[in-house]
């Protein structure tokens, strides 16, 4: 236990922030706004959600699922009214709340702000709260020391208040050995695949048919309003890279900070965790007697299973990584002496081996991280001076983004064809307010720049349209082709479907289907080789009461694939997995957080405005 919080401190503090992550999205301002703004989503207790916040949080989840799945995900399922509504429940659940915690007088001083930042382990430095970290930090989130401090005077008593439900939640150490089994155990399966190309030969289309569906569904042949466009970006990053660091400028900020590139003492140890005193001192004796034993000893004595496997090794630490009377015995140790230790986890035969004594890191060794860094701060600086001088510039001289761009040295870029829809790879572009300019009645027909919009922190970007082209009703004959192809795929689709239903009763009936199976493969919950997750969930939830069982699953034209699980392999889990006892925790976390958000919901007054899960 005692290596298992040491090795996942940091895993269970991201556990707790992650609830209370959104709470970042939307400052102190949120619990003061009034209600009634023409562009109000939802209004929660009096605090309103706005149509501009709505869409920025739809954006940021859309995004993270598709770099977590990519080409797996459907499009159209990040547009979908489902996808829409769940965001908006969620922020829903956010101001509910705040706004309990408004109720309850939840706010901190600005004093006890300054005090939490100053001792974060995050800005810390050899024990010291760093300035320059901190400073990187504010850069990073582009946020001004002083909008941080006020922001965070909301959201950490906001994150305390959540952490504090989930925390309520006890996770029974029957049910994480009961879910750590279950995701242990494998499951023997072949497969028999139906593909929709088998099918193809049977289905025939004519135009007829083609026709029909053409005049049926006129939207979607329908191209829609478009431009081509050129844009400049003035950003942070590109007038950093006009101006680097020079060699006397990284020189005298190390100098200036030289204690900051200093490296602590480590030290690294061994040890056996007992419950008591006596059993502690026999196998301190033992171990002085013959020091060759400890390894073997803590496999076979040690309470703490994290290292016990190592033979009682803990790597290396330094201060501040272990629990206080550890760490302070550690660092009185020479080497391979050993000694008893009394901690809040139970007694320690503690052995040092090995030390490294601090040393201060070289001017070369830093030097990247200076380039970076001093490169940030003075691309902040040139940004701020150079922001309101770009604005005016774009306006001023309306019919062309050359000037603003030879004045700060920037590229003039163009693009291809653009729809309004932000759902693209628009890079700069890819921002609801900025192509909502982009496609205004002045920017299409003067063809003036768009005013500089922020699509980031520290990030304008200006635009002028090049070309336009209206929305136009594409031609039956330019189309026919593909709604030909379209027709036959989902015909042999449907027919794919019919054929693996009537062989999956066949085969549950114990009759031969006719199929041809694929050499059989163990899967488990966590190790699904290759198989699609839709599937494997399918293969998981059937009944193996009886084996052989079977299961078909339809694959989205792909066709249709049989299952057959043979074998069931339990592997009940000899010690809990740290990973798994997280994962557990977090589920109890997060039904006490949305049993918590349900009571709220019961008594408070929630306005939602029709129509505003519409795709704007």
């Amino acid at each position: 236990m005692f290596d298992l919080v040491q090795k996942y401190k940091r895993v269970i503090q991201v556990f707790l922030g992650l609830i209370a992550l959104t709470f970042a999205t939307w400052g102190i301002e949120s619990y003061t706004r009034m209600r009634g703004g023409r562009d109000t989503v939802a209004s929660v207790n009096g605090m309103d959600i706005s149509q501009r916040e709505f869409e920025q949080e739809l954006r940021r989840q859309q995004e993270q699922l598709r770099r977590r799945w990519g080409g797996a995900i459907d499009p159209a399922m990040l547009e979908s009214p489902e996808m829409r509504r769940s965001v908006l429940e969620a922020m829903i659940g956010e101001r509910l709340v705040a706004s309990e915690a408004a109720r309850a007088h939840m706010f901190m001083s600005r004093e006890a702000v300054i005090e939490a930042i100053t001792s974060a382990p995050d800005f810390q430095e050899d024990g010291k709260f760093s300035p320059a970290k901190y400073s990187a930090y504010l850069a990073a989130q582009g946020v001004t020391d002083q909008g941080n401090v006020a922001n965070l005077q909301s959201q950490i008593p906001l994150a305390r208040m959540t952490g504090a439900i989930a925390d309520t939640a006890i996770a029974p150490r029957t049910v994480v050995s009961k879910i750590a089994s279950l995701e242990a155990q494998r499951r023997e399966v072949s497969e028999a695949r139906l593909e929709v190309k088998q099918y193809l030969p049977q289905v025939k289309v004519t135009d007829e048919q083609v026709k029909a569906f053409y005049e049926a569904n006129p939207a979607d042949f329908r191209t829609p309003e478009r431009v081509r466009a050129e844009y400049v970006v003035l950003s942070a990053e590109a007038l950093a890279r006009q101006d680097p660091p020079t060699e006397s400028e990284l020189r005298a900020a190390y100098e200036a900070r030289a204690n900051q590139f200093t490296v602590g003492e480590q030290r690294r140890a061994s040890h056996i965790l007992v419950k008591t005193k006596d059993e502690a001192d026999k196998l301190l004796a033992e171990v002085k007697k013959n020091p060759s034993r400890f390894a073997d000893l803590a496999k076979k004595n040690s309470q703490d299973p994290g290292s016990a496997e190592k033979g009682g090794d803990l790597g290396w630490f330094g201060r501040g990584m272990m629990v206080k009377p550890f760490e302070e015995a550690a660092f009185k140790l020479g080497q391979n002496e050993m000694q008893v230790v009394e901690s809040e986890f139970g007694f320690h035969v503690l052995r040092l081996t090995g030390i490294v004594a601090a040393k201060s890191r070289s001017y070369e060794e830093v030097k990247k991280e200076l380039v970076e860094e001093i490169g940030r701060q003075k691309g902040q600086r040139k940004f701020a001076e150079a922001a309101e001088n770009f604005s005016n510039l774009v306006y001023e001289q309306s019919d062309s983004l050359k000037g603003a761009a030879e004045r700060f040295k920037l590229q003039v870029q163009s693009t291809g064809w653009i729809a309004k829809s932000a759902r693209q790879e628009l890079g700069a572009l890819d921002n609801p307010k900025l192509l909502s300019a982009l496609f205004s009645s002045d920017a299409i027909k003067n063809k003036r720049n768009t005013d500089a919009i922020e699509v980031a922190p520290n990030t304008l970007v200006a635009a002028r349209v090049v070309e336009h082209q209206p929305a136009a009703q594409r031609k039956l004959e330019e189309v026919k082709g593909d709604i030909a192809e379209m027709l036959r795929n989902r015909e042999a689709s449907s027919l794919a479907l019919k054929d693996g239903s009537v062989k999956l009763e066949a085969l549950r009936k114990g009759q031969d289907a006719g199929v041809k199976w694929s050499p059989p493969r163990m899967i488990s919950r966590r190790e699904s080789q290759g198989m699609p997750p839709n599937v494997s969930r399918q293969v998981f939830g059937a009944d193996t009461t009886k084996l052989p069982a079977f299961i078909g699953v339809p694959l989205p034209d792909a066709g249709y694939v049989l299952l057959r699980v043979s074998r069931v392999v339990d592997e009940p889990a000899k010690e809990v997995d740290p990973q798994a006892a997280l994962r557990t925790a977090g589920l109890y976390g997060n039904a006490q957080y949305e049993a918590f958000i349900e009571s709220l919901r019961s008594r408070a007054d929630i306005e939602i405005r029709p129509g505003s899960l519409e795709k704007k």
